[in-house]
């Protein structure tokens, strides 16, 4: 062999070390999540898009490392340590509690929260503006949606005899997501029942006990809950209750009605922030997002199911009626 075929041989089998090479020193991201891989598989598309609008992608010049609490809360302070083991460049915390484990596990470490309460209330900054510290994220309240989705329900389904709210025992959030709707049931004059479900097993007695009292549901914000939508919903057209959610994959299943913020949205702006902190931005100078999006879907096809008469006013302020 000529000595030349043998260094273009040579420099031709180092390549793949050096993509290897690369490819390790690529920065690494943690991702804490409340729930399963296939429960937020469309919340992390959303989280790998916004990453790529900031120039990076995932399994090229970005490493990410999964860490699922399946719904069991117990397990995320464990996780967010192993994360915080494991040196990642930077955490992403979806939702509540993910992203109070993230915040005891490390004060160095850059995290950046998506959740659907106030940020401040839960103690994960002290001000929106200037978070200062190492967190920053996007909030968009959906907890402090409730009161509304409790007076859109009552504009739909106002001979209704009993109205209950749908709450986790076991989640941090529960004792906020019931205060706002119930200080809303008292403005309006309504006696609102508070209805507890921490597994599946729980909903049918939910909805069974609603179904024979001409009951209409508030499903509150949860991570337990929002990643059921379509279970709800399914249960909601089997014992013939009206219900409404926070999110339109509830509605798109078959659910009567959904407000509030898009997920999508939310994650995507959290791929963001990632995207930025990488490039060496720091979170404390970065503000903490409010998503202001709000969306109204309404079912045609379910209200009709259910025997009711949408009122055009509702009609008119919808973002999206499905028929």
């Amino acid at each position: 062999m000529r000595r030349r075929d043998f260094i273009l041989l040579g420099s031709a089998a180092a390549w793949p070390l050096v993509g290897r090479a690369q490819q390790a020193q690529a920065p690494v991201i943690g991702f804490l999540s409340n729930a399963s891989p296939d429960q937020d598989a469309g919340r992390a598309n959303a989280f790998r898009q916004g990453l790529s609008e900031i120039g990076y992608v995932e399994g090229q010049n970005v490493a990410i490392e999964y860490r699922w609490a399946e719904e069991q809360y117990d397990r995320l302070p464990a996780l967010a340590i192993d994360l915080v083991r494991r040196q990642v460049a930077v955490i992403v915390a979806g939702g509540n509690p993910s992203a109070p484990a993230a915040k005891a596990a490390t004060s160095t470490i850059p995290i950046v929260f998506a959740i659907g309460t106030d940020p401040i209330e839960i103690g994960l900054v002290t001000s929106l503006s200037r978070p200062g510290g190492n967190l920053t994220g996007v909030a968009n309240l959906n907890v402090e949606l409730g009161p509304k989705r409790l007076e859109l329900l009552r504009e739909l389904v106002p001979a209704a005899t009993t109205f209950a709210f749908l709450i986790n025992p076991t989640s941090p959030n529960s004792e906020a997501t019931s205060r706002y709707p119930q200080a809303a049931a008292r403005n309006l004059g309504l006696e609102l029942v508070i209805r507890q479900a921490s597994t599946e097993s729980e909903f049918d007695a939910v909805f069974a006990s609603l179904g024979q009292r001409r009951g209409a549901l508030v499903i509150g914000n949860d991570a337990f809950f929002n990643s059921r939508g379509e279970q709800l919903a399914a249960m909601a057209v089997r014992h013939a209750v009206p219900a409404i959610h926070s999110y339109r994959e509830f509605t798109a299943a078959g659910g009567l009605m959904s407000y509030g913020g898009s997920l999508t949205d939310l994650y995507r702006r959290a791929g963001n922030y990632a995207g930025r902190i990488l490039k060496g931005e720091k979170p404390g100078d970065l503000p903490v997002q409010q998503a202001t999006k709000v969306e109204l879907i309404i079912n045609l096809k379910s209200a009709k199911r259910l025997g009711l008469a949408v009122p055009t006013s509702l009609l008119g302020r919808a973002d999206e009626v499905i028929e």
